[in-house]
């Protein structure tokens, strides 16, 4: 340590005005700065002066630092932040290239001397703070708070929000902690406050305990060694290289007059986007987040013929065999009068149509292949694999994820999700991964009309006739397979007229696919189904949806499985039904939820509030769930994201 003593210290805010200027600076200015004070408010709140020998209360020196923006830490470490035990204070002024360490003497400065926690790079140091105030203000968004939710405070914890208070004419947020003690904080410093999102419900933080500091610190070392190790992971895909691809104008036309839709202004620029990553040396890896039948696939299919029109491979993989033959269909169809070779890989080819697929693909006779996850298989070999679609990437485990990238370093990745994970907002809000949305619905399409309502034979049987009256279909979701079959005989009494079929995930697939080409050809008008039908099939005839115990969903496969009717323009209904005895506050939250966002384009908003209701979704690997519930998802997000840009350069 150097025990070099000071006689005077300033310190000032965290403001972009103090760091756009060098330490040199306030040393040539500090007159001026302790001068202007006295005239401009500015000066007055964002500057500290302290002498030795000379007073200043100490309560009110700890309660300045807090409120120009300084994080109170264990251990001081980095420009900008404070710890305090008893009477000594150790401060990192971001206005000096070293921290101090101030002594009190009850409200008397007794010392101040220099410690041995420098800086070398004072503009890099500056960056990392600006970086920080922009990821503070973008993770504290606290819109619509309500008594009793819980917000965590950078420096002091997770409190639980009583109300908005008033004391001569300054508005403050009211933070009840253990032991009944109340924190205000002025409104005007939310940055330091984001709500606490996490698995479970959070122990409340005791004030003025170093338990909160420890926590901290402890969590954000864990987030930085996390941060280097998925730099480093992305980093090996920057430095891969392949050959740009290069636009083929004539074939793009062609290919674009068979689009049956006017494309939305989010799918021009999503498409645009994709382009731009794909005329560069980098692989892409970008995902598509849009709702349910707002037009990825129309993406994916672009993508892919911008790949085959480099005579490049492209493969598209989706979890079920129903979506891979759906997909399959489509892609034929749009296609087919281009020579594009197309062909699907799944469960339901024997073992010599897979046999023969796999040669053709080797020698480069088939351009695009569909599939579940039989193209990742070890006896699959391309010839030139150079694109990879997948869709509904949420429903693919890490493990799978990282096969993929194995495969090939320089592979360009798309994917496509209708509720992106959580993990990969956040990873696109710290640069790892590009996004692009698609909030923008196509021309006519009408929200879907939805009603949350107690279990009823005779409402089933009013909404199921009113449907087939004008000529429609109806899904009709029974998650459970040991009793379709028997919910089957008693649709079949309670609506006679009704031609009614039921698939599961345990029947063949051969069955499965049978029985959806006889709904898509209204061979059968009413389906019966468990959360199979959840991901990706589209029969614009179906227009009405009822779900029988809405209370066994989570909140983003409700909305996905609502996004199965209303794909053309006729008006459409979604029934959510639930049994008295279900219906916890948690599900009525949910259901709630569900009902208050029946506007298109809900899914991203309806995926953030799914965690915040049951915590779904895998962030950055299980381990870390711990992690997240001890400081909340947002202050973790914001540690992620600041660790990233710290390490990035």
């Amino acid at each position: 340590m150097d025990d070099k003593n000071l006689n005077q210290l300033l310190i000032v805010g965290i403001a972009p005005y103090f760091l756009e200027k060098q330490a040199f600076w306030f040393e040539e200015n500090l007159q001026q700065v302790l001068d202007a004070r006295h005239t401009q408010n500015f000066f007055e709140d964002n500057v500290i002066f302290l002498q030795k020998d000379k007073s200043f209360q100490f309560s009110q020196f700890l309660r300045k630092l807090d409120e120009m923006g300084y994080e109170r830490v264990f251990k001081v470490t980095d420009p900008g932040e404070f710890s305090q035990r008893g009477g000594i204070v150790d401060v990192f002024p971001i206005n000096r290239l070293q921290a101090v360490r101030i002594d009190f003497l009850g409200n008397e400065v007794d010392s101040i001397k220099n410690l041995d926690i420098k800086i070398s790079d004072e503009k890099r140091a500056h960056e990392i703070l600006k970086k920080k105030l922009k990821s503070q203000k973008i993770f504290s968004e606290l819109k619509g708070l309500n008594p009793g939710d819980y917000l965590v405070h950078l420096d002091h914890g997770i409190g639980q929000f009583i109300g908005i208070e008033k004391f001569s004419d300054q508005e403050y947020y009211v933070l009840l902690y253990d032991k009944e003690d109340k924190l205000y904080i002025p409104l005007g410093l939310e940055r330091k406050l984001s709500r606490y999102v996490g698995f479970q419900d959070p122990k409340i933080s005791r004030l003025g305990s170093s338990i909160w500091q420890k926590t901290k610190r402890a969590i954000k070392e864990n987030v930085e060694k996390l941060a280097k190790d998925l730099l480093q992971l992305y980093a090996q895909k920057e430095t891969s290289q392949r050959a740009p691809y290069i636009e083929d104008k004539e074939l793009e036309s062609q290919f674009k007059t068979t689009f049956a839709f006017q494309e939305t202004p989010d799918q021009l620029q999503t498409i645009e986007d994709i382009k731009n990553d794909m005329q560069k040396s980098k692989p892409m890896d970008r995902i598509v987040c849009g709702d349910v039948g707002f037009g990825k696939t129309e993406v994916a299919m672009r993508t892919a013929l911008l790949a085959v029109a480099n005579n490049r491979q492209a493969a598209l993989i989706c979890p079920t065999a129903i979506l891979a033959n759906q997909h399959y269909n489509s892609f034929k169809k749009r296609f087919e009068n281009l020579p594009v070779k197309i062909a699907v890989i799944s469960g339901l080819q024997t073992k010599t149509e897979q046999k023969k697929i796999i040669k053709d693909l080797k020698d480069g006779h088939i351009d695009i292949l569909i599939g579940t996850h039989r193209p990742l298989s070890g006896d699959v070999e391309f010839k030139n694999l150079q694109l990879l679609i997948i869709d509904d990437e949420q429903k693919f485990g890490v493990k799978q994820k990282e096969k993929l990238r194995q495969m090939k370093s320089s592979l360009d990745i798309l994917s496509l999700s209708a509720t992106p994970i959580p993990r990969t907002i956040y990873l696109a809000l710290s640069s790892l991964k590009h996004i692009s949305l698609m909030q923008t619905p196509p021309l006519g399409r009408q929200a879907i009309k939805t009603e949350v309502l107690p279990y009823s034979t005779k409402t089933i049987k009013k909404i199921i006739s009113e449907e087939l009256k004008r000529k429609g279909q109806v899904y009709f979701l029974h998650n459970r397979v040991q009793t379709i079959e028997t919910k089957t005989h008693e649709l079949k009494k309670l609506c006679p007229i009704a031609k009614i079929g039921f698939i599961h995930g345990r029947m063949p697939e051969k069955n499965i696919i049978k029985i959806m080409d006889e709904f898509q050809k209204e061979k059968i008008n009413v389906l019966l189904a468990t959360t199979i039908i959840e991901n990706g099939i589209d029969f614009p005839n179906v227009n009405t949806i009822i779900v029988e115990d809405a209370t066994k969903l989570g909140l983003s496969q409700a909305h996905q499985i609502r996004g199965r009717v209303g794909r053309s323009g006729t008006k459409s209904f979604a029934y959510f039904m639930y049994e008295q005895k279900n219906l916890t506050p948690l599900v009525q939250d949910r259901l709630k939820a569900l009902e208050d966002s029946q506007e298109l384009g809900a899914g991203y908003r309806i995926a953030i509030r799914d965690l915040e209701l049951r915590g779904a979704g895998n962030i950055l690997g299980k381990e870390q769930s711990g992690a997240i519930n001890k400081i909340g998802l947002n202050l973790y997000s914001q540690m992620m994201s600041e660790a990233i840009e710290k390490f990035k350069e």
